[in-house]
């Protein structure tokens, strides 16, 4: 495994996972020089990056079934790496950082069958894994005097209240363990937020985005925010600079094979003043997002062209076409199952924003501000299903999202 050369906080670095071939790029944006490498390393593309302190992040090898905390601006890449159990659904940690959790899916399974979480202390290295429900848990870890573990469950829908000392003290063998608390929720809840600041948590459902707030080793239930259209969101994440929720909501035919005439929305609601704006992105496959210093970016994947949307200040509206891919969606497909798709990243400290083109090994590094590529890194393997990326500054408070993306 090679050593990571010291890099200057203020140079932006971009990771790049190709969970499908086994491997971890960081790279120094724009100019794409490797700082340093993984190989064997295949990380949970679900469970995604989080963001910690210093610059550091944590993911998940579902190979290896390790918890992995990278520190891309210091001597050695890997800095720590923990059993934890796989396949990784879910990842989040404390506001401080210290305390992570794990929640196992699919995988490559067709219905639930794990029911194993997993907590982790950074600061003394002591992990423990429980049995909690089977099924595909979002997760959110808040502070506190005493931090709570709540697992957003589905059918039946509901926020599980945990304490995080209680899952840590656990004996061996994965005991099944009863939620402190319960919040009901609607069945078909999918995407999570925490604002740490307030202690309240978020979870996105049909009918808008259900929030709670911390009382004791608890969970009040607050107003729910509507999505103000017929379409739903089935992401949240939270704009660390703005105080804001962002989602996508897509509407029209549920119907995969119809995905190309799917209707898709960037929804943003201020936290501060409660108010909501809705934002026309164009039909077609839009899923994730990411936030840079004065910019929103998604990815629109649809058989008539690509493009990459930023919305800017003022709700301004800037697209940007990208290169078509090699076996990307088609018409009469599903946009899922064994296609090519493109991750995007930014940092909310950075007017950088990335894309990848999957399947091309290629990655656009393309200047929020004027909408103009950059520059175009290659990589020695194709970022299958378009991999996963995250760009980091050292102190750039991206880890004020303690939420895995």
């Amino acid at each position: 495994m090679p050593a990571a050369a010291p890099t200057p906080a203020a140079t932006p670095l971009l990771l790049v996972s190709d969970h499908v071939e086994g491997s971890v790029h960081v790279l120094t944006v724009p100019d794409g020089t490797v700082t340093s490498r993984l190989t064997g390393r295949h990380l949970s593309e679900h469970a995604g990056f989080l963001a910690l302190p210093d610059g550091r992040v944590a993911c998940v090898d579902d190979r290896r079934g390790e918890l992995l905390v990278l520190d891309p601006f210091g001597d050695e890449l890997v800095e720590l790496a923990i059993p934890v159990a796989v396949p990784a659904e879910h990842l989040a940690c404390d506001p401080s950082g210290r305390r992570l959790a794990v929640t196992t899916g699919l995988g490559k399974n067709t219905a639930p069958w794990s029911d194993l979480l997993t907590v982790i202390d950074l600061a003394t290295g002591e992990a423990a894994r429980v049995r909690t429900r089977a099924g595909e848990p979002g997760v959110t870890v808040l502070g506190g005097g005493d931090p709570l573990v709540v697992l957003r469950h589905r059918e039946p829908g509901a926020l599980a209240v945990h304490r995080f000392a209680d899952l840590l003290s656990a004996p061996p063998g994965c005991p099944p363990v009863t939620p402190h608390a319960l919040l009901p929720l609607p069945d078909d809840g999918h995407g999570d937020a925490q604002e740490p600041r307030c202690g309240q948590v978020f979870a996105a459902t049909g009918a808008g985005v259900h929030r709670a707030r911390r009382k004791g080793d608890a969970l009040v239930a607050e107003t729910v925010i509507p999505w103000g259209s017929p379409a739903r969101g089935w992401y949240l994440r939270l704009d660390t600079r703005r105080r804001a929720l962002w989602s996508t909501l897509r509407g029209g035919a549920p119907d995969p094979l119809r995905w190309p005439e799917w209707t898709n929305q960037a929804w943003r609601h201020d936290l501060e003043t409660g108010r909501t704006l809705r934002t026309e992105l164009g039909p077609g496959l839009v899923f994730r997002l990411a936030v840079a210093r004065r910019h929103t970016a998604f990815t629109r994947i649809h058989p008539d062209g690509d493009e990459l949307v930023l919305l800017g200040p003022d709700d301004t509206v800037r697209r940007s076409p990208l290169p078509a891919m090699e076996g990307a969606p088609r018409r009469g497909g599903t946009p899922w199952e064994g296609v090519q798709r493109r991750a995007v990243g930014a940092s909310p400290d950075s007017d950088w924003v990335t894309v990848t083109r999957g399947g091309h090994g290629e990655v656009h590094i393309i200047d929020a501000e004027s909408g103009h590529e950059a520059t175009r890194l290659r990589l020695s393997t194709p970022l299958h299903h378009g991999g996963h990326v995250m760009l980091r500054m050292r102190s750039d408070g991206a880890d004020g999202d303690p939420v895995g993306r």
